[in-house]
């Protein structure tokens, strides 16, 4: 018989950080919480996002891969009576001091509510203490989520539809590099930062980036550690090498950019990335399917003959990357997040084979209060 549920006065678990020999335990929770099929007699309450679809693991880098870990990430973990019943995963952004929640689980024996928005408070105190500006989550609106968040004071500020793109459709091969140049695609430089503002802001309606608050030096800083523009599954860039690239247009001495596109390939076995940002007015097709075809050969995942000049990119970009050069061969598809304001980009991106595999909502929290910067006005006389 089940043991009646003890009232929250009477709850005897706590909230703590995690330590060295919680790993066991807080790996099969984490397991559990991404694989209800295998376990039909446990209930277990989590962000929702579709980490068992059946076709893909889209969200299997958000199962606990410890090496993953970095020194400044958080984990936490409720017990009780010696069982751990829940658990948060917090992944830091040190250059922003910004967390993402991307776990939040608890077993479901009736008070998973309960455990879950503790787990939230504490947190939220916690990183109160370690100079935290923003929280952000993405989640399934579904079993209490966005309700959860709300609760702890966050406000959710968007929707993204997760898009993939099966494997079992070949990628298209990368053009030359004439070719793309005819097309006014090109890589990212860091001097490229006040062109990608405008774009963003151009592409983003003004509440919403004014509330993400990207910075020139965001743009600026690329590479693996790009974080930015963020999405629901800007935590896979953690496991994927970022490039990013832009379609130009206008006068050779200050082109306006028309699109932005980022692209994640995968240093481990899950769904390599890829994020385009682009104005209305613009059709950013070529640029996807460039995206796609910097993913293929990458990832020697391309078809054969792609008829690239021999005088291109250098080194990694001269041909198929190191893994590929080794013997890695595509085997795992595409996700791309696309916001509700971003339509009809969407359908551009349906036309290179994606489909919807989920719909998330996303939230946020600031700790800080945003005052009126001073600025001069003109004198008026009375």
């Amino acid at each position: 018989m089940t043991a009646a549920t003890r009232p929250a006065g009477q709850r005897t678990g706590r909230v703590r950080s995690a330590r060295l020999t919680d790993l066991a335990a807080v790996g099969e929770l984490s397991r559990v919480s991404h694989s209800p099929d295998e376990h039909p007699d446990t209930r277990v309450r989590s962000l929702g996002l579709p980490v068992s679809s059946g076709q893909i693991s889209a969200f299997s880098l958000f199962r606990l891969p410890l090496g993953a870990f970095q020194p400044h990430d958080q984990l936490y973990v409720y017990e009780d009576r010696g069982r751990l019943t829940g658990l948060a995963r917090v992944e830091r952004d040190a250059q922003r001091d910004e967390w993402t929640i991307v776990e939040l689980d608890a077993v479901d024996n009736g008070d998973a509510g309960d455990i879950r928005f503790r787990l939230v408070q504490h947190l939220l105190r916690d990183a109160s203490k370690r100079g935290a500006v923003r929280f952000h989550v993405a989640c399934a609106d579904g079993d209490g989520n966005v309700e959860l968040f709300m609760q702890a004071g966050f406000a959710r500020y968007g929707e993204e539809r997760i898009y993939y793109r099966s494997p079992e459709s070949p990628l298209p091969a990368l053009p030359t590099d004439s070719k793309a140049g005819g097309l006014g695609i090109r890589p990212v430089v860091p001097l490229d930062a006040m062109r990608l503002d405008r774009l963003y802001r151009s592409a983003t309606p003004a509440p919403v980036w004014r509330l993400e608050a990207y910075r020139l030096h965001d743009w600026e800083r690329q590479g693996t550690h790009w974080r930015i523009p963020r999405s629901s599954l800007t935590p896979i860039l953690r496991f994927a090498d970022v490039e990013a690239f832009l379609q130009a247009s206008g006068p050779d001495q200050d082109p306006e950019v028309m699109a932005f596109a980022q692209v994640g390939v995968a240093k481990a076995d899950q769904p390599h990335y890829l994020r385009v940002v682009t104005r209305p007015e613009h059709d950013p097709s070529q640029l996807v399917a460039y995206g796609l075809g910097v993913i293929a050969e990458r990832s020697g995942g391309g078809r054969s003959g792609t008829g690239r000049s021999g005088g291109g990119r250098s080194g990694a970009r001269a041909g198929l990357s190191d893994r590929a050069a080794r013997g890695h061969r595509e085997v795992s598809g595409v996700l791309t997040a696309v916001r509700s304001y971003e339509s009809p980009l969407d359908r551009r991106f349906e036309e290179q084979d994606f489909s919807m595999v989920a719909n998330v909502a996303l939230l946020m929290k600031e700790t800080q209060i945003r005052v009126a910067e001073p600025a001069l006005m003109p004198v008026a006389s009375r």
